[in-house]
């Protein structure tokens, strides 16, 4: 997977933190002293970047730059693990957002009418169920519960476990009944992820 750009600005201490574990990021990060020295660093691609700031007015100049791409964090230090959640659920609807259908296996996810179609059969899905089908298609490895509740619904200490299983259950059961496919969504030990393999 192509990592996606993180640019931070005029946040120093942040930029040194990402920068001891950088090796563990999923995206690329570069540091900027200020909105105009980023502004008028014309060789950089920020179609499909998060940039994060205390102000973003300035930086809406970039005419490829939209409030999307823009995470302000005005204070800070704020807690790391939720800041690391929240850029990567931001740079997974980036990436996303630049394309309006995502092939996956042998499905078509149109993101703007959230229909999934495969052999002219079309299922209607939510918001939410299209967030976890994105999730979990961008990564190889399986994701469990605990993760599924960190990024697709900002977790809470009070958030009981069948919440996630409750919504898998029924997007699984969807997918079943109109496609009658039952292995698109597998499971294996309280942790789920997307058969890859194309059927013929």
């Amino acid at each position: 997977m192509i990592k996606q750009n993180v640019f931070i600005i005029k946040l120093n201490s942040l930029y040194e933190i990402f920068d001891e574990i950088k090796e563990n990021l999923y995206f690329k990060i570069f540091n900027f002293e200020n909105e105009d020295n980023f502004i008028k660093a014309s060789n950089l691609d920020t179609k499909n970047c998060l940039v994060i700031s205390e102000t973003k007015k300035k930086l809406l100049e970039n005419k490829n730059l939209t409030e999307k791409n823009i995470l302000n964090i005005n204070i800070f230090p704020t807690n790391l693990e939720r800041l690391l959640e929240l850029i990567n659920i931001r740079l997974i609807k980036l990436r996303f957002n630049y394309q309006s259908k995502v092939n996956i296996k042998d499905y078509e996810l149109d993101l703007n009418s959230k229909f999934f179609s495969k052999n002219n059969l079309i299922l209607k899905l939510t918001e939410k169920e299209v967030q976890i089908i994105l999730y979990l298609n961008n990564y190889e490895t399986m994701k469990n519960i605990l993760d599924l509740q960190k990024n697709i619904w900002g977790y809470k200490p009070e958030m009981e476990t069948h919440t996630v299983e409750t919504h898998i259950y029924r997007l699984r059961k969807k997918i079943s009944d109109k496609f009658n496919d039952k292995n698109f969504i597998l499971s294996e030990k309280n942790g789920y992820f997307i058969n890859k393999i194309k059927l013929i």
